[in-house]
């Protein structure tokens, strides 16, 4: 599918590849759709509990983006976010676990489901409010270009929060400033329950931006957002200010595990998107056009469904965090400082 532009020319629909690339695609993007698997087993399980909002049928924007860019990039997203802690270089223990609440987790399990985070890797983790992340984007874009660094940072966020009024507001500051930040609006076409159509006049969000420049993307092609997102870096580090991309995407389950995502639409709608659109398959295609032979497909894929199974039997071996947990990661430093615990009469000296 070409790009679709607003305000700016679009890049070539030429992209380089390689067969080592491919592969690489190939194995994220599977190890991402069974980790997902595993989770929703899990969550059925009841080793899960609370949020758990699944990311299958979405993972090449992560997996894409990935490709154009580096760790001293920075990533901000919603709470659909357990693919994107894999992305930015992640385990999958540390995903499994951290859903379940335990220490091996990503937040040492004090965050779960939403709560995704890798400081290392400038990944500022999964938010539980709905486009709060956009302003939070905008401004580490604004400390990217305080501190005269050649990065930029991708803030995602998805159709159902594109009508914020937050992200208009960080939007307009970026435009004013020049600032390095690249929105990304994951347009999996329903807003929990809601079709796009229905919550929004304008459904084309690339060019919502409005003086902002944008680009709609096959979100379902690893490759086209490879190149799309390269494109969107290489504009805001030289200096030209903030653009927006629409990732064309689809999620298989429903809004979160709570949701089976049929009372909106038709089984025959995702099986359809699964059978034409679906960007593992897409991949795998590529592949076996006389790149490799189906075996190699074949023991790629056992490999990571023991990888994944391992990876649960150690989540669940894990420990949940101790008591000494309750209280730490509040402050960088607690300098002495006292919390109230459940009871105004009762403190507690923060470690």
């Amino acid at each position: 599918m070409p790009f679709k532009a607003h305000n700016i020319e679009p890049p070539t629909n030429v992209v380089k590849t390689n067969k080592e690339e491919l592969l690489k695609f190939f194995e994220t993007m599977y190890r991402m759709r069974r980790m997902e698997i595993a989770s929703d087993v899990l969550y059925k399980g009841k080793f899960v509990r609370g949020f758990c909002h699944l990311y299958d049928g979405q993972e090449a924007v992560s997996v894409g983006m990935e490709a154009a860019i580096t760790y001293d990039d920075a990533i901000i997203t919603s709470y659909r976010d357990h693919c994107t802690h894999i992305g930015r270089g992640g385990t999958v223990l540390e995903v499994v676990a951290e859903l379940m609440g335990r220490e091996a987790g990503a937040a040492k399990g004090k965050g779960g489901s939403m709560h995704m985070y890798n400081r290392a890797h400038n990944f500022y983790g999964g938010n539980g409010i709905v486009g709060a992340q956009t302003p939070l984007g905008t401004g580490i874009a604004f400390a990217q270009k305080y501190r005269g660094q050649p990065n930029c940072t991708f803030t995602l966020y998805g159709d159902g929060a594109a009508n914020q009024g937050q992200l208009f507001e960080a939007m307009n500051m970026a435009a004013l400033w020049s600032l390095p930040v690249i929105y990304v609006c994951e347009n999996n076409h329903f807003g929990m329950g809601t079709a796009e159509w229905r919550s929004a006049k304008s459904p084309e969000y690339y060019k919502r931006g409005d003086y902002i420049p944008g680009l709609k993307v096959d979100g379902m092609d690893v490759l086209a957002v490879k190149q799309a997102c390269a494109f969107a870096k290489e504009h805001c580090v030289s200096g030209k200010g903030p653009l927006v991309l629409e990732m064309d995407t689809y999620r298989y389950h429903g809004h979160s595990m709570s949701d089976p995502g049929s009372t909106y639409r038709t089984r025959d709608e995702v099986s359809g998107v699964r059978q034409e659109r679906d960007p593992v398959e897409r991949v795998r295609k590529l592949l076996l056009d006389g790149l490799v032979e189906a075996k190699e497909i074949k023991e790629i894929e056992k490999v990571i469904r023991k990888e994944i199974d391992d990876a649960v039997e150690q989540a669940k071996a894990s420990n949940p965090p101790g008591d000494e947990y309750l209280h730490a990661h509040i402050y960088v430093q607690s300098l002495n400082m006292e919390a109230r615990g459940t009871e105004a009469s009762k403190t507690v000296r923060l470690p």
